[in-house]
């Protein structure tokens, strides 16, 4: 999986957005353990180096690298990522994994059975591939930084785009777009922190510290009739 985590925080006064904490742990730790529990297997996070941050118990080691310059946006930031993960030619090699998670550093709410939702909707029905699958929120929109990606389509995508917006490069891949209906009481796992409002919201979420569940799980496809399906956490999903 790939973590972006060097944006500027603009709109939190420049704060260090990944550190900051829901429920008792950073929100950087919360992505990573959504794609630790997936059974993603090897982590790569965008942003400055943190200190005691790393591998999470039984999970993937974690390397930090930056994009250049720091702070260039979430596209350079990807693209850095993605060579940092290199191009195996091993398929045993643990960069090989046909799957890639692409998720932004501040999502508390997000976990492992989103993860799995993301991964069976990317992968299709009857065989029927996708170049990858994106969470919408409650009115629709894509997230573009809570996605799972065939890593080789996201790979070839990234090295012809010119653009500097994630929906120019990822739209044209045609996700599968999943929405997740929150259970009863649940915060939704869009939920990002991008404002003091944002983070007042998910700190002040009853049990904001606790499991979430999976919700129920609307996937768009592209045909009239939508397909709904509960997420499950038994699949192990963002290989990369």
């Amino acid at each position: 999986m790939i973590i972006l985590a060097g944006g500027r925080a603009a709109r939190l006064g420049g704060a260090d957005k990944p550190g900051l904490t829901v429920g008792g742990r950073t929100l950087l730790d919360a992505v990573l353990a959504a794609g630790t529990e997936a059974g993603a297997r090897q982590a790569v996070i965008v942003g400055p180096s943190r200190p005691g941050a790393g591998r999470l118990l039984g999970g993937p080691p974690v390397r930090f690298v930056r994009e250049e310059p720091p702070g260039a946006g979430p596209v350079p930031a990807l693209r850095r990522g993605l060579d940092e993960l290199g191009h195996p030619a091993d398929p045993g090699d643990p960069a090989a994994a046909p799957w890639l998670a692409v998720l932004a550093a501040d999502l508390p709410f997000l976990r492992a059975a989103h993860l799995q939702a993301l991964l069976a909707a990317a992968a299709g029905h009857h065989g029927a591939a996708r170049g990858g699958a994106v969470l919408t929120d409650e009115e629709g929109r894509a997230q573009w930084l809570a996605g799972c990606w065939r890593a080789a389509a996201l790979r070839h995508a990234a090295s012809g785009y010119s653009g500097a917006s994630l929906h120019g490069l990822l739209a044209p891949l045609r996700p599968a777009s999943v929405r997740i209906t929150p259970g009863p009481g649940e915060p939704p796992p869009w939920l990002d922190c991008d404002t003091e409002a944002d983070l007042r919201r998910a700190r002040g979420w009853p049990g904001a510290g606790q499991g979430a569940s999976p919700g129920t799980t609307t996937l768009r496809s592209g045909s009239p009739a939508a397909n709904r399906c509960t997420c499950s956490a038994t699949n192990r999903a963002a290989s990369g």
